[in-house]
């Protein structure tokens, strides 16, 4: 780690000097970057810029490759719309992009002149790396409660940002090069806008969780940031794959199987010219089988996974956590129709496995309700999410500062449209942590308005001070009932990882 602390300094040392002159970090709409003026808007309490580009357009030659600088614009660019949203497929309740130039960002500030920069959070979105976009997170909370500059990028997804192609540089790991360029302009921009490029905290959810633990392998990540948080995206995550009963699939792949992967598509190409030159509408018809970021690959040498239990990240304080019922998300949508108890068990073998699929049955009774869909959520939970999970905080911990909590609260109102009845509701699911961090416009209760307030401050002091403020391993967030979790009894985790 002595190398990536001198590669780190050195880095910062370089960034310090070009940065923009402190004169220009004002209150007004008007902010120069290093590539030209935007113009933002400006309220009673926040300034938002929207449409900030920190890429070129990654259309033409430059789809599949990594991102490339942009070129200066003249006078002053209008910043007073949201970044777009890159091109996607729809995805629950959310409608498609056909937008492949979409390397932009968002910067949201208090209005008022600060004394002092303010620190950074750098938010990287969630939506398996198939879906999502900057612009569909509010920060006003987080900038104003905290007194911090909060910007949300936007990065490739699916076949547009994790596609691999023999011979083709940067395969497979598009996505990850975006996020690093976006932290890059942080680094050399953000004092233009209030904030302190020497205190910059990257935090993400789910993919966006995923992608924190990816910069932290990544040694050209060192020197962009100084805290990081993980939200519902554990480095060893690993989901059902449903062509093995039993079997398991992470969200990282060999650079040699994404190429492999790529060479062997169908949409009547023989080269990577003719693949270049298709349109958005024809690589979206493959969107989905790129969902992997790769390894191996000059931004990701080695899988994140890996990476931690051999202490090859980068060591700065990590917030680390999950939802209390992570899985009942996906239970509604892959199981949408109830389970009886009496089919448990082979619907446990067609998971698991025959052999761990009864100890599942046995480890996890059936409540009595007459579906078994919440005990295989409960099993899937703490599988795949919650004991990777601690053991990311575990391994974590080893080496550098980390803090952990659980979102409990199990009365966030569903807020993916479409979703079917679930037994016992979906409590708390899969993303349910973020309205209460970004104004989602979901009605929240008084105890809920009350733990948003206590979790927004939470994640703002671990911005400043890489402490969330309290003094258990994990802490346990729900409306009224904030404290210590025993978070590994609770999902069974010495079951699991005695497998």
């Amino acid at each position: 780690m002595a190398r990536t602390l001198t590669v780190a300094l050195a880095t910062a040392m370089t960034l310090a000097l070009t940065q923009v002159p402190a004169a220009q970090a004002d209150s007004g709409p008007v902010v120069r970057t290093d590539k030209g003026a935007v113009r933002g808007k400006v309220t009673e309490t926040v300034r938002t810029f929207g449409s900030i580009p920190f890429a070129a357009a990654p259309t033409g030659e430059n789809r599949w490759r990594d991102p490339r600088p942009v070129t200066p614009w003249p006078g002053v660019r209008d910043a007073t719309t949201p970044a777009p949203v890159c091109a996607q497929t729809p995805q629950l309740g959310e409608p498609g992009s056909d937008v492949e130039d979409c390397l932009y960002l968002n910067v949201t500030t208090p209005a008022r002149n600060s004394p002092r920069p303010r620190p950074v959070m750098v938010w990287i979105h969630g939506g398996g790396f198939i879906s999502g976009s900057a612009s569909g997170y509010d920060a006003r909370w987080l900038a104003t409660s905290n007194d911090a500059v909060v910007v949300t990028v936007n990065y490739r997804l699916g076949v547009f940002g994790y596609f691999g192609y023999p011979g083709l540089t940067g395969s497979g790991a598009f996505g990850l090069a975006d996020q690093q360029a976006a932290l890059r302009w942080v680094q050399r921009n953000i004092r233009a806008f209030g904030g302190n490029a020497r205190d910059v905290t990257v935090l993400g959810e789910s993919a966006g969780g995923l992608s924190v633990c990816a910069q932290l392998a990544s040694p050209g990540a060192a020197g962009l940031f100084g805290k990081a948080v993980i939200q519902s995206g554990p480095c060893g995550l690993s989901v059902p794959d449903p062509a093995v009963p039993g079997g398991l699939q992470t969200f990282w792949k060999p650079r040699e199987e994404v190429e492999k992967q790529g060479a062997g598509l169908r949409l009547g190409c023989s080269d990577l010219a003719c693949l270049r030159a298709l349109p958005v509408s024809r690589l979206l018809q493959v969107h989905g089988e790129f969902a992997q970021p790769a390894f191996h690959t000059r931004v990701l040498p080695i899988d994140p996974h890996s990476a931690q239990d051999t202490g090859r990240m980068h060591r700065v304080p990590t917030l680390v956590g999950s939802t209390h019922d992570e899985m009942t998300l996906y239970a509604g949508l892959l199981y949408p129709e109830r389970i009886p108890d009496d089919g448990f068990a082979a619907k446990a073998a067609q998971v698991f496995g025959e052999q761990l699929g009864a100890q599942v049955v046995a480890r996890y009774p059936v409540n009595g309700n007459a579906d078994a869909r919440d005990e295989l959520a409960a099993a899937l939970t703490d599988r795949s999410w919650s004991c990777p999970t601690h053991e990311t905080r575990q391994r974590l911990s080893r080496r550098m500062p980390v803090a952990g909590y659980e979102f409990a609260d199990r009365n966030v109102p569903m807020f993916f449209p479409g979703m079917p009845p679930f037994p016992g509701g979906y409590q708390a699911f899969h993303a349910s942590e973020l309205p209460l961090l970004f104004d989602f416009g979901v009605p929240l209760t008084a105890g809920q308005r009350e733990l948003s307030d206590y979790m927004v401050s939470a994640w703002g002091r671990f911005a400043r001070t890489g402490d969330p403020g309290w003094r258990a391993e994990v802490q346990s967030l729900a409306a009224g009932a904030v404290g210590p979790a025993d978070f590994s009894k609770d999902h069974k985790c010495e079951f699991w990882e005695a497998l």
